[in-house]
């Protein structure tokens, strides 16, 4: 996510942590650092403006009880959850939720998306689709809803004479009365046309729903503020639902947009599946950023996504063979994409460093992986180590492989081996949590 403002982050950080002294010269070529990296980001300057004014203040004369170099970073982190907010808290109850957006912010998907949210959160959600205008809408978000189980509505339930926006939503929320969540998706327009602000004012006034979600792109930049006042203005808006995350979007004007309404960030979308979608907590989110790790948030992606059988009791306790590997990567795999996980560990700690090429164990990877596997021995499978020389050549030639790629499967279990051996014997920060001093591990991020 925000790759390139996360590198920028970390690379500031990474320099207050290696910092020899603390002075008021270090605190303002890390304010400057930041700016840069917000505005580059597309965040508002003015919220650029008072969050330099608050770290230089905080940092230079807030009483210290962490040393100088923690200090300094603790009030970034705090300051940096600030400018986005608190996070929405979306009561898992029956509830009627309106999605309001533009064309393109990618609203109609992130209409299934939250339907499978709360899917997966044990309720029954139903969805509407109130556009008229676009024919296309309708039918994407009716084969995303059939492909998740979820009951779908517009105007093909209607007869002729009610096919209008009004007509389809009143008749929508009284036949999925029964539901628990009732998602209302409005049509969306190129601008922010005063007869679309009318029509989603109607809409909010008929069926008074409990939360008005205001969807945006996160490549959106400073325009984002602009929308998100109107939308607000209109109908009050209760939540933001950001999507797009996990492209090269700068993100910033999106999640600055938060400071023009009541509200706060509800959902971000990180990819274009249909549970590609996660419940945004400010703490979490620039934790990630900073390269500090997000141990909650990938204990909920696991938990919603992996059966008790997925989990090796000897891998737990850290042993690792090659069949392990497999296994492992085969139920990580449910998870979602290998990058996105491990952004999730707070690796600064492992003296790790991941490449692009250690993200990419691609479907094809894992069957090449398979077939070697299946040319070893129960011996090599257990004890990795002893493979080498003749063992590689026969083992290539019972694959199809090269000696090459058998090399590559082997270097790629070290790697993981001396991952899950510090986690899992307490020596590594997702065992101790945070117990280890913030400021060493900084020093140690990637």
């Amino acid at each position: 996510m925000l790759d390139k403002l996360s590198s920028s982050l970390k690379e500031t950080i990474r320099k207050i942590a290696m910092a020899k002294r603390i002075d008021k010269h270090t605190v303002d070529e890390l304010v400057r650092d930041i700016q840069r990296a917000l505005i580059q980001a597309d965040v508002k300057i003015s919220l650029v403006k008072e969050l330099s004014s608050r770290i230089r203040e905080r940092s230079l004369k807030e009483k210290m009880v962490l040393n100088p170099r923690e200090h300094v970073i603790k009030v970034v982190y705090e300051e940096l959850i600030n400018i986005i907010g608190k996070s929405v808290e979306v009561p898992l109850a029956a509830q009627k939720i309106m999605m309001v957006g533009l064309h393109g912010s990618g609203k109609t998907s992130s209409c299934a998306k939250l339907a499978r949210y709360f899917q997966k959160k044990g309720l029954k959600p139903a969805v509407i689709c109130a556009d008229v205008y676009r024919p296309a809408a309708s039918d994407q978000l009716r084969q995303l809803c059939d492909k998740i189980g979820v009951p779908f509505y517009d105007s093909a339930n209607l007869p002729e004479r009610n096919k209008n926006v009004m007509g389809i939503v009143k008749s929508g929320v009284k036949e999925f009365g029964k539901y628990d969540v009732e998602i209302i998706d409005t049509a969306g327009r190129h601008a922010l046309e005063e007869d679309m602000i009318e029509e989603i004012r109607r809409i909010e006034k008929t069926i008074k729903p409990e939360q008005r979600f205001l969807i945006l792109d996160a490549s959106i930049g400073q325009q984002a503020s602009v929308q998100a006042r109107a939308f607000d203005d209109a109908i009050g808006i209760t939540g933001i639902i950001i999507t797009k995350m996990d492209g090269t979007a700068k993100g910033g004007g999106a999640l600055s947009a938060v400071s023009e309404t009541n509200s706060g960030v509800a959902f971000i979308g990180t990819g274009e599946k249909v549970d590609d979608f996660e419940r945004f907590e400010s703490d979490s989110f620039i934790s990630r950023l900073l390269g500090m790790g997000d141990i909650k948030s990938l204990i909920e992606m696991a938990e919603g996504s992996l059966k008790p059988e997925d989990v090796d009791v000897d891998f737990l306790k850290g042993k690792f063979t090659l069949k392990d590997l497999y296994k492992q990567l085969e139920a990580v795999r449910k998870m979602g994409p290998m990058k996105k996980l491990i952004q999730m560990l707070p690796l600064g700690g492992l003296g790790i460093d991941f490449d692009d090429q250690m993200y990419q164990i691609t479907e094809d990877k894992l069957k090449t992986f398979k077939v070697m596997m299946d040319s070893m021995t129960e011996e090599e499978l257990n004890e990795p180590k002893i493979i080498g020389g003749s063992r590689l050549k026969r083992i290539a030639r019972g694959s199809g492989t090269t000696t090459a790629e058998v090399n590559e499967l082997v270097k790629y279990h070290r790697m993981m081996q001396k991952m899950i051996k510090s986690l899992t014997s307490g020596r590594g920060p997702m065992m101790k949590g945070m117990k280890m001093p913030m400021g060493k591990m900084m020093k140690r991020l990637k």
